[in-house]
């Protein structure tokens, strides 16, 4: 981290008397918050929830006071702190004040963040400074307010953080996200072609819940040319429907009886075709393509959305089709694509962003899994810890150790191929579902968690003594993963094979009826699939255990560089 200057922090009561003193309470760098475009943070707090409000001042005294004529915003004992540093410029204060609402939005003690501008910036001097600045502030802040100013990678560990509209976006998310702002602005401000479909395609790990987020956030008020817009978001993954609405409360995109967030199913009962709305988002659009998805028997849900909404933005991902009866054909998949295609309405987002891997480690990955091949494991990758394990409770040791490391290592989570019994009912013996194998054994999602419900799996503090699955790690980072490959997955003849004999996962082994009426065997699509989600999840790391003796061996030569 580049060495830069302290900031110059001063914190005031929010009355009328501590801001016409505000001056007197500076020991130092008086200029820098006087005269000096300044950050700056109003809150209140009650009981152990903070209501923040979050600016940025080229005039920090008529600032204020312009916020103290609204004061019944924040209450009457609220406080302000003002930053101020020897380097601030417009530019770099837009951009410290884009990542404290993003960090804001990851502090679970923050219940509301009432200034929502998104407003990052990118090239300008000394933009080289801004993370050092920031941490270094973050740092000082922490030692008077701790709850609402934790450590920092608590915060980047947190599932809302990680979806947050305040990411700054890539060159790629930037340009698609341009893309669709323009193509929504001919629909709903210029009267153009209703019910079009925006496809946005992207394999895990390449950006599109962090551009699904920030388009949301858009097109929910905060950009001008749509503040009478109204927009939805449909999620049908019920982990990823709790951060999302979390989301939308915490920014009050989502107010009381004002249902913004919900499922598939709920959206198409709500809204009437004959009264669309503006713009409806949809997260893992994959899992609504098809006829019979979930007890819903109309043509598709995706389409029973489209026909509800003015624009709709669908992001997906074909890889992430776990289930039989949200298979489609290569045809009819391409019908899709074609008929986005058609309108421009068709984008890509190719970079890997979630793993802080090289090429070849991800390139490792998929070879594994689509190409059916086990190599070497990559060498020069630095950044990346891939390691391959004897034991599934060597494994689990590990996992668990760097999870404990929350400072330095963060939140890590064992996960498994669905090669295991489960049920969301309960057995009538009260024994719990597990993961077993020789020398461990533990129980899957969702069972023994005493944490809030609505928090997502991954967000439980206790998850960590329980066995993931694709259903609930879909679409969650982890900076660690240690990934069971169960018995389902072995290594014959030179090669991987996927056994459905040996996968508990039903949804994926049944026959699939295509369109001319025949049955056919598609686990060799879908069990590919599933490991590819779970072999994805891990942002600095990848620890593998495989069940099958022959796979395991194979892994643990490719580890040592042994594979001719």
């Amino acid at each position: 981290m580049k060495e830069v200057s302290d900031p110059i922090i001063t914190k005031i009561q929010f009355t009328e008397k501590d801001l016409q003193s505000l001056a007197e309470n500076l020991s130092q760098g008086r200029e820098y918050i006087l005269e000096y475009p300044t950050v700056y943070i109003i809150y209140s707090k009650n009981e152990e929830s903070y209501q923040v409000y979050v600016g940025e001042t080229n005039n920090i005294n008529q600032r204020t006071r312009e916020h103290f004529k609204e004061l019944y915003k924040y209450g009457k004992n609220s406080e302000m702190i003002v930053i101020g540093h020897e380097h601030f410029n417009k530019s770099l204060t837009l951009d410290i004040e884009n990542k404290m609402m993003l960090y804001m939005t990851g502090v679970d003690a923050v219940k509301n963040i009432t200034n929502r501008r998104d407003n990052p910036q990118y090239k300008y001097f000394p933009s080289s400074e801004m993370e050092a600045i920031f941490s270094k502030t973050w740092r000082e802040l922490k030692k008077s307010e701790e709850k609402l100013f934790p450590i920092e990678k608590i915060i980047q560990d947190n599932a809302l953080f990680k979806a947050s509209p305040f990411h700054k976006l890539t060159h790629d998310q930037l340009q698609a996200k341009n893309q669709i702002l323009m193509r929504v602005q001919e629909v709903v401000q210029e009267n153009g072609e209703t019910h079009q479909l925006i496809l946005v395609e992207g394999e895990a790990g390449s950006g599109k819940t962090v551009l699904l987020s920030s388009l949301f956030y858009a097109l929910s008020g905060q950009d001008d040319g749509f503040k009478n817009a109204s927009s939805y978001m449909v999620v049908n993954h019920e982990e990823q429907v709790k951060v999302y609405k979390s989301i939308a409360q915490k920014l009050s995109i989502e107010r009381k009886n004002e249902e913004r967030v919900m499922r598939s199913t709920r959206f198409i009962n709500k809204i009437s075709k004959d009264n669309p709305v503006d713009i409806t988002l949809v997260d893992e659009a994959h899992l609504l393509l098809t006829r019979k998805n979930q007890s819903y028997f109309g043509e598709s849900q995706i389409t029973d959305i489209v026909d509800r909404s003015k624009v709709t933005i669908a992001v997906l991902d074909r890889h992430q089709i776990l289930k039989t009866d949200q298979y489609i054909e290569d045809s009819k998949f391409e019908e899709l694509e074609n008929e986005a295609k058609k309108r421009g309405n068709l984008i890509e987002l190719k970079e890997q962003l979630r793993m802080n891997a090289n090429q070849d480690t991800v390139k490792w990955v998929k070879e594994l899994v689509y190409g059916k091949r086990v190599r070497n494991l990559p060498k020069n990758d630095g950044k990346y810890d891939l390691k391959i394990f004897k034991s599934a409770k060597e494994l689990y040791k590990a996992i668990e150790q760097k999870d404990l490391k929350k400072e330095e290592d963060g939140l890590s989570r064992i996960l498994a191929t669905y090669d295991w019994k489960y049920s969301s009912t309960k057995q009538k013996s009260g024994e719990l579902y597990e993961v077993e194998t020789d020398d461990f054994k533990l129980p899957w999602n969702l069972q023994v968690s005493k944490d809030s419900k609505k928090l997502s799996w991954v967000e439980r503090r206790d998850s960590i003594n329980e066995v993931g699955s694709t259903y609930t790690i879909q679409g969650f980072d982890l900076n660690y993963s240690g990934v069971i490959i169960g018995p389902s997955v072995k290594f014959r003849n030179g090669k991987i094979i996927y056994d459905p004999k040996y996968s508990s996962n039903k949804n994926a082994i049944q026959n699939r009826t295509i369109s001319d009426g025949t049955k056919v065997k598609i686990f060799d699509k879908l069990l590919p699939n599933e490991l590819n989600v779970l072999l994805t999840r891990g942002v600095n790391g990848l620890y593998i255990y495989a069940v099958d003796e022959e796979l395991r061996k194979i892994l643990l030569k490719a580890q040592n560089g042994e594979i001719k």
